[in-house]
């Protein structure tokens, strides 16, 4: 008698079930938010996220065979990305899907970005229109290397650490417009809580640069913007 063959139905359901485990970690999510950002290696992943290199690389591998990252060699490095701006549009999906149904994201948001910044953030359909006519400072909150990897076109690189002493770097006659790695980087509302704070009229950007790549806009490399 003949084995009954798996459905092809379910296997396609087992593979999606398999890239949903994958993302059924806290840190696997940081490690894609960081990804999403620019390539890296295992160690520089390991100390932007606080976890151990033996934890970072397993995690790192758990993402691999989901096909949610990449990774390439070079010299005697390991360099790992996100395999493709579906992957920031499959974490947007979730994202978005937990603030309409998840009552406790509600209570995080209200106990902690609403208090910093209760403003409607700009779209970024609005800030690129915005940007062209000169009428607003685009601010990059992110650490260098990740503004080296791709940035908004025209944006001035000052990280969250270095923002009170280079103020003076920033026109205050225009609004300044400040984004980091995605809609709850709490890098871009501690910025703007700074800058409102110090006479400057600023908002967020109200998602990050993964969400301006991944939607196909504009983007620039380098560190010109430091």
């Amino acid at each position: 008698m003949a084995t009954p063959t798996t459905s092809p139905r379910l296997a396609m359901l087992a593979s999606f079930a398999e890239v949903a485990k994958a993302l059924a970690s806290t840190q696997r999510l940081d490690l894609l938010e960081m990804l999403a950002q620019g390539e890296r290696g295992v160690d520089a992943v390991a100390q932007a996220t606080g976890l151990s290199v033996a934890n970072a690389s397993q995690h790192l591998q758990h993402l691999r065979r989901a096909g949610l990252v990449t990774s390439r060699r070079q010299g005697v490095h390991v360099l790992y990305s996100v395999s493709g701006d579906d992957v920031v549009e499959l974490i947007g999906a979730l994202r978005r899907t937990a603030e309409r149904h998840v009552a406790e994201i509600d209570r995080i948001v209200a106990g902690y970005f609403d208090r910093r910044d209760d403003l409607e953030p700009l779209s970024r359909e609005e800030l690129l229109h915005r940007a062209r006519d000169g009428l607003v400072t685009v601010l990059d909150v992110r650490p260098p290397e990740e503004f080296a990897a791709g940035h908004v076109p025209g944006a001035l690189n000052i990280p969250l650490k270095d923002l009170k002493r280079r103020l003076g770097e920033l026109p205050q006659d225009r609004e300044v417009i400040a984004y980091c790695r995605g809609p709850y980087c709490v890098l871009a509302f501690e910025a703007v809580a700074s800058l409102r704070g110090k006479g400057f009229k600023a908002r967020r950007l109200e998602e990050g640069y993964p969400e301006w790549k991944a939607s196909g806009l504009p983007v620039e490399r380098g560190t010109t913007g430091t």
